[in-house]
């Protein structure tokens, strides 16, 4: 399979549901997901998730993937600790397309309370449709990783 189709998504028990739709959308536009947890609504440590979904990032073991918590904050902050990482939190179709043009995101972090499932699938679309735009962004993203 293309690796550019190619995403992991992990979530904790909050976001669960829309974590599965999420798969549900993305495999019906052909991409390969692969599911890192939670497996269901019950109470989960939402670090555990979020670090495998960032390390396999970190270390280019998959081009990007998607996380999930009921508000995003914290898996936003779990991923943006590893190296290579930019993960950015977007509930709006505007943030995720920029997100992608001016800084090349690499995992996008939603909130399960937070978005619906319709504009959830518009939001992720955007984030994969855009490409990273380069230039004078190219240089702004070598600053944060320096």
């Amino acid at each position: 399979m293309d690796e550019n189709r190619s995403i992991m998504i992990g979530s904790d028990h909050a976001a669960f549901e829309l974590k599965e739709k999420i798969k549900t959308y993305l495999s019906g536009k052909g991409y390969q997901v692969e599911d890192v947890g939670a497996k269901g609504t019950a109470s989960v440590n939402y670090t555990e998730y979020g670090k495998k979904v960032s390390r396999s990032v970190s270390q280019g073991e998959v081009p990007r993937g998607i996380l999930l918590c009921g508000t995003g904050l914290g898996m936003s902050m779990v991923a943006n600790r590893f190296p290579n990482v930019r993960a950015a939190l977007c509930c709006d179709i505007f943030s995720a397309r920029m997100s992608r043009l001016h800084n090349d995101s690499n995992i996008l972090v939603l909130g399960g309370r937070v978005i619906g499932d319709v504009l959830a699938f518009e939001v992720v679309q955007a984030w994969l449709d855009t490409e990273f735009e380069g230039g004078r962004h190219l240089d702004r993203i070598k600053s944060i990783e320096a």
